[in-house]
């Protein structure tokens, strides 16, 4: 049975585990492992592997600069697309099939609190260290050791997971490596054409963070979400197109890029919603897209956006949720040309803190056994409890997507998608 281990804090701190409680044992102050020479030989060899080689050659490398690193073995865990396990990078010589939950394991923990967890297994341990580029969460990377790294030492091996991150993320469009570690189901054309229009679930820069999911992750179709951030603007949108399969996947695309285009171009928000109902209606006449088009300043915390057709985004400060902004304020994108008045533009001035949650109403509109909505109330309070505990805006997220999905008994009936958009003054 596997227990959760205690996050390792900046003191040579070891815990083991006997039955449920926890046995802690203290090493002394100054006892290291003496890695840095080693550790930037380590370094060397794997970024030998920027110029020449796939993701698939990352695990042989790490394999072999592990002794440099003072571990018995050093492995690459990344995250499924559904965010529930870790799996070993295809070429890593280990069984294919092993996984590790997300849920209830120290690795898990690694990965959804981001920070370092170790498991002593009495002769040897496990150390195990987030894997991120940027804000985005890739999994995590596992050492297998004979003692407890010093704390120099595990500033070092932090350096070394910084680096297979970026590895992974430079590499990934190079082979399918990645994909087929990630991938736990056959996923469908047309998840496969939105999801590869994609941004970065999660970005975040100085005091702003903004984070998304979406589901069924392996048969979405008709959601997708972008951003942008331009000097102190962060552009942020959130779309859910009509249909389902392919023909939604294409009118998504078409929205997708025509939106870039737009913001690429200089427009505003309203010339940006011209655009893109023009162009839809140009080419799918008689279909649509809800959609939220947002604009944040970083800066000041000025936030604007109009909402065609599309439900009000949560509106949350201080533990508690305040009155939802004016929807919509403009007709869906491709009927715009309905209705004579133009889109009008809501301005919001944000305190620091303030979150703003976006989604599409596969969210709202998922129902339990007997025909209960989820519902906005549901997933305000959800939000706000999960916020409480002091759980991270993309763990929360992660947390609120199984929620949907448990509450659909694990069949959703709609796509399902949303945004978490945090500023704090930088």
């Amino acid at each position: 049975m596997c227990y959760p281990a205690r996050t390792v804090q900046p003191q040579p701190v070891v815990a083991s585990w006997a039955g449920p409680v926890p046995i802690v044992r203290y090493r002394p102050p100054g006892w290291k492992m003496g890695l840095m020479l080693a550790s930037m030989e380590a370094v060397r060899r794997l970024m030998d592997l920027r110029h020449r080689g796939r993701a698939e050659d990352l695990p042989g490398v790490l394999a072999a600069v592990a002794p440099l690193l003072d571990a018995e073995a050093a492995t690459v865990l990344l995250v499924d697309y559904g965010q529930v396990a870790l799996h070993p990078l295809r070429g890593t010589a280990v069984d294919l099939a092993t996984r590790l939950a997300v849920e209830n394991t120290p690795a898990g923990r690694a990965f959804t609190t981001a920070q370092q967890q170790w498991l002593d297994e009495g002769d040897r341990g496990v150390l195990w260290l987030p894997l991120l580029h940027g804000a985005e969460r890739l999994g995590v990377l596992e050492f297998r050791v004979k003692t407890y790294p010093s704390t120099a030492d595990r500033l070092d091996l932090e350096v070394i997971a910084a680096l297979v991150a970026e590895l992974i993320a430079s590499r990934r469009c190079y082979g399918d490596a990645v994909e087929h570690t990630r991938r736990r189901l056959p996923m469908q054309l047309a998840a496969e054409i939105i999801w590869n229009q994609l941004p970065p679930l999660t970005f975040a820069v100085d005091g702003t963070l903004v984070t998304a999911v979406l589901e069924p992750c392996y048969d979405v179709g008709g959601d997708a979400f972008d951003y942008a951030a331009n000097d102190e603007i962060l552009h942020v949108a959130l779309f859910d197109t009509v249909g389902h399969g392919i023909s939604a996947s294409a009118l998504t695309t078409l929205t997708l890029n025509t939106y870039r285009n737009a913001r690429r171009s200089g427009l505003d928000l309203i010339d940006t919603y011209r655009s893109i109902d023009k162009w839809i209606t140009a080419q799918y006449r008689g279909s649509f897209v809800t959609a939220i088009l947002a604009e944040l300043d970083m800066a000041t915390g000025r936030y604007q956006r109009i909402s065609a057709g599309h439900p009000a985004e949560l509106f949350l400060r201080d533990g508690r949720a305040l009155p939802q902004l004016p929807t919509p304020t403009a007709m869906p994108l491709g009927l715009g040309t309905m209705v004579a008045r133009p889109p009008r533009v809501i301005e919001q001035q944000l305190a620091p803190g303030d979150t703003l949650v976006l989604y599409t109403d596969g969210v709202t509109e998922a129902r339990d056994a007997s025909g209960t909505l989820f519902g906005v109330d549901r997933l305000g309070d959800f939000l706000l409890d999960t916020m409480r505990d002091g759980t991270s805006a993309p763990e929360t997220m992660r947390r609120l997507i199984q929620a949907i999905i448990s509450y659909e008994d694990g069949e959703l009936r709609d796509d399902a998608t949303a945004a978490m958009l945090q500023w704090r003054r930088h």
